[in-house]
């Protein structure tokens, strides 16, 4: 029987790796506990609101598995998978197309069941559970908005502070993934497109640390 899995964790920050390490360790406990053997680990620092062709990691995650016949998919939370409620559709019926079952450790919850067949509770579940996932992260937006211009309105001015510059340290592990394509030769434009950065930060990352 087919016990292979592979994990899939994401941040939407660059710098947040503590998160990314702590899913990777409680799933991997899962796994471990679950019977199942590792087949690859895929961290990927993006928002969840990016659309599917956006998201190179997880692009290349579904396709090792659908390639390899991967028994399950294991994420933290169904939020990590898609914070949009069609994006997240969308990825779960090309995994369930492609037999490949997913696991959500925070809902607990299944696309497939023991027969290898889709559970008929779990599209509901998902339906529901990413719409509320898309209603935390616009009440998230409105309430950072707000913020933003109650603070402007009380004289507060937005940006960097005076003075203030980031150590090389800092840059190196905020732009971890941009250098690393930078140093593959990567074309700086598609790097800019892919990480959301300005063109203008990428050629500056490249002149400072890739010679």
């Amino acid at each position: 029987m087919n016990k292979t899995a592979v994990i899939y964790a994401r941040v939407s920050s660059t710098t947040d790796r503590q998160n990314t390490e702590r899913q990777i360790a409680d799933l991997s406990s899962y796994a471990d506990k679950a019977g199942l053997v590792i087949a690859g680990k895929y961290e990927e620092h993006i928002s969840g609101a990016k659309k599917n062709e956006e998201r190179a990691v997880l692009a290349e995650c579904l396709e090792f598995c659908f390639s390899n016949k991967v028994s399950v998919l294991l994420l933290s939370e169904m939020s990590r998978l898609s914070r949009n409620v069609w994006e997240l559709q969308e990825t779960i019926k090309k995994c369930v197309d492609a037999q490949l079952n997913v696991y959500f450790q925070k809902e607990g919850i299944s696309l497939l069941g023991s027969d290898g067949k889709p559970s008929l509770i779990t599209p509901i579940m998902v339906s529901v559970l990413g719409v509320c996932a898309e209603m935390e992260r616009e009440n998230i937006k409105f309430r950072l908005n707000s913020g933003r211009a109650k603070f402007i309105a009380d004289g507060g001015k937005l940006g960097r502070k005076v003075g203030y510059r980031k150590s090389d340290e800092q840059k190196k592990e905020q732009y971890a993934e941009v250098l690393r394509d930078l140093r593959k030769g990567k074309s700086m434009r598609d790097i800019a497109k892919l990480y959301d950065v300005s063109l203008s930060t990428v050629q500056r990352l490249k002149k400072e640390f890739v010679k």
